[in-house]
């Protein structure tokens, strides 16, 4: 008898849904997942046969794959907190499918967010070993200066704590008097306030505009959408609907 197929289970788990790839292996970490009634560990290969549950609940099979564009207000949360009123969640409850936020936007910022229940596009999409583009437009407290945009495209570092960080050069260009625009292929927490801040900047409004081939434009504040067909295929390792 051929054995069925296996996979790591942090990705069986994306695959199904449930959440992204990075967000089950800190489901495992923490214990949350059992397999076969003994606590996953993240070597574990699972197939068909074998019965997974997080947090005593079965793992449902693959959904229908589905793909949104969200306009997020500043306010809006991105943690997922039912008794938040000002979490995602508050959004994400009234859709007919359960789905993720693709990476995050701090609750003082605002833009574009996909969602979906593909595990393993948001893997492709946030890992920076694949380098997609995420494009912003920041209001700043002072007017921006040639310098300043030169520093920031060249890369920036900052210390919080004892731990140093380091920005990676990027594309950025002055848009207005006390504006510009950065696109990023990293993603580090609060990274474009940061920067500013070490150069001596504020940050007054700050919008996601782009993300891989995804644009924010023609999406008011607050309101949904399901990508089209053409956006689907230029994702990576999606196709568009037949």
């Amino acid at each position: 008898m051929t054995p069925l197929p296996t996979q790591r289970l942090a990705k069986w788990i994306a695959q199904r849904g449930h959440c992204s790839r990075r967000a089950a292996e800190r489901l495992i970490a923490a214990g949350a997942v059992s397999v076969n009634g003994a606590v996953a560990k993240h070597t574990d290969a699972v197939s068909a046969l074998d019965r997974i549950c997080i947090n005593d609940e079965p793992l449902a099979g693959p959904p229908p794959l589905c793909y949104m564009l969200y306009h997020k207000p500043v306010g809006v949360d991105c943690n997922n907190r039912p008794q938040d009123p000002a979490s995602l969640y508050q959004v994400l409850k009234n859709l007919p499918q359960r789905v993720f936020a693709v990476g995050r936007l701090d609750k003082d910022s605002s833009g574009l967010l996909l969602l979906t229940n593909d595990g393993e596009l948001c893997q492709r999409l946030l890992h920076p070993a694949y380098y997609h583009e995420k494009s912003y437009r920041v209001d700043t407290d002072k007017a921006v200066t040639p310098a300043f945009i030169a520093q920031m495209a060249a890369g920036v570092s900052w210390q919080l704590g004892e731990k140093m960080y380091q920005s990676s050069p990027c594309k950025a260009e002055q848009s207005g008097a006390q504006q510009f625009c950065i696109t990023l292929t990293q993603g580090l927490h609060r990274q474009i306030r940061y920067m500013c801040k070490t150069l001596g900047y504020k940050v007054t409004a700050l919008q996601r505009e782009r993300l891989h081939n995804l644009h924010l434009a023609g999406l008011a504040v607050g309101e949904l959408r399901e990508l089209s067909a053409a956006e689907l295929a230029q994702l990576p390792g999606t196709a568009a609907p037949v």
